[in-house]
């Protein structure tokens, strides 16, 4: 028992919350996201890496 005013500010908030829609900045929000890099750079620097350890995987799964 009480809790009618603590419902009915939660339900409130929740309302305001689901139908509040604010200005959005799709600029700023695609620098956000965009890379600063070329994908490329970072490919180059891991692919050899990486490289070997897949061929060694392989190798060693068809001499058994």
């Amino acid at each position: 028992m009480g809790r009618g005013r603590q419902k009915a500010k939660h339900t409130k908030v929740a309302r305001d919350l689901k139908y509040f829609s604010p200005n959005t900045d799709l600029s700023a929000l695609e620098k956000e996201l965009a890379p600063e890099t070329d994908g490329n750079e970072l490919v180059d620097k891991w692919a050899d890496l990486y490289a070997d350890d897949e061929t060694e995987e392989t190798t060693e799964e068809e001499s058994k």
